[in-house]
């Protein structure tokens, strides 16, 4: 049976270049970075080596950069960090509503720690309006997070506007860059972002490596405490092999992004038309110019997200219904209602994300399945034959 996978936002194969680079320190090249002797000295110069390329892929300076083993870990570190360290100024934060839940739940424990958090809306597209984050600043505000852009829905926010509001307090900026970083062009110092958050996997390198950028100067409280690893920020001794990787395949990105952008961007495109002719079928998220280049998402009226899952699994064809960390809760997508999309509508999403390995072929493979598999299942749908309430779903 034929095999296409469409779920690049919840990760993407690592790049045999990347294992060729990662092998090395799993046997030969062992050593704990902070040794002084030759094995220790080799692997901490392989870190040092690997933050220059992730530096290089985001425009920040090599010092910026601490390694973390996850952009979940790093939203954490973001927001936990930045809160303690700045709770004598203020104990407000803003968060967007289509954030990650590594964001939201720590904004929630912090909430629980005696801050507050205000979640601001976005709009149909899924946008966050700059004039919304200036209206919800208090005096006691010291930071703001607002994702690059949405896994669930593609929408690049407008990042550098909401940046000049914050500036305007001398409030922190963070930023959840996972789905972006090593995929469209992310540069912090244009941005003008305080902390970025990233993600190796979404890129093709390793799970288990991610890193935060930290703008010099910053004062932010550890997450992890132990050791002096990654400059005294983040304790524990350095996953090398996956950092390495995270290097090679920075390095890669940046040499290659604009070759997979030209690639992914008409596979896209194409799914979209098709999609968006088929009656009661809505495209979600931004337009074409502010969406990631890979991203094609949609809801389908009438029908469940988990059952298009289902029959387009048994017919090879691997996606997505909302975010990867909620699509098992079988209930709408926070994301989507934020958005205004009625419950019974957002039940209906579907996300496909393409990567470099996808072909044209297998976009006219899912394009044939997906349009049988909405017809079966509008056949057997109490709703599509206009029973019950279609407004609550199914």
């Amino acid at each position: 049976m034929k095999k296409c996978y469409f779920d690049h936002v919840a990760t993407n194969p690592l790049h045999p270049e990347v294992l060729d680079a990662m092998m090395p320190y799993f046997r030969e090249e062992f050593g704990n970075p902070l040794s002084v002797y030759e094995y220790g000295v080799t692997a901490k110069n392989a870190i040092e080596e690997a933050r220059g390329k992730v530096a290089g892929l985001i425009n920040s300076k090599p010092s910026e950069i601490i390694f973390t083993s996850s952009g979940a870990e790093a939203n954490n570190f973001a927001l936990r960090g930045i809160a303690i360290a700045r709770q004598n100024d203020g104990k407000h934060l803003i968060v967007s509503r289509v954030e990650h839940h590594s964001v939201l739940n720590s904004a929630r424990f912090l909430e629980k720690s005696g801050f507050t958090v205000t979640y601001i809306p976005v709009d149909k597209k899924g946008f966050v309006d700059p004039d919304t984050v200036r209206k919800a600043i208090t005096k006691e505000t010291i930071l703001i997070s607002v994702t690059h852009a949405s896994s669930e829905v593609g929408t690049i926010e407008p990042l550098k506007d909401i940046v000049k509001v914050a500036r305007e307090r001398n409030i922190t900026v963070h930023s959840d860059a996972v789905a972006t970083t090593g995929n469209i062009p992310v540069d912090v110092k244009d941005l003008g972002v305080d902390l970025l958050s990233m993600a190796a996997h979404q890129f093709y390198g390793p799970k288990g490596a991610g890193g935060i950028y930290i703008r010099q100067g910053l004062r932010i409280a550890p997450l992890i405490y132990g050791g002096i690893q990654e400059s005294g920020r983040r304790a524990g001794t350095e996953n090398v092999p996956a950092i390495v990787g995270m290097g090679k395949a920075a390095e890669m990105a940046g040499a290659e992004m604009q070759s997979r952008i030209e690639y992914l961007r008409p596979l896209r495109d194409r799914i979209i038309y098709v999609m968006s002719g088929i009656k009661n079928v809505y495209l979600t998220g931004g337009d074409k110019e502010n969406r990631l280049p890979g991203h094609a998402s949609f809801c389908v009226e009438f029908i469940e997200g988990e059952a298009m899952l289902l029959l387009l699994a048994s017919k090879g064809i691997f996606s997505a219904s909302g975010s990867a960390c909620s699509s098992k809760a079988l209930k709408a997508s926070p994301v989507l209602l934020s958005m205004g999309i009625p419950s019974g509508l957002a039940q209906g999403s579907i996300v496909f994300s393409l990567g470099t390995g996808n072909t044209p072929e297998d976009i006219d493979y899912l394009l044939n399945e997906f349009q049988l598999v909405i017809k079966r299942l509008r056949e057997i749908s109490p709703y599509a034959q206009g029973w019950g309430d279609k407004e609550g779903g199914a």
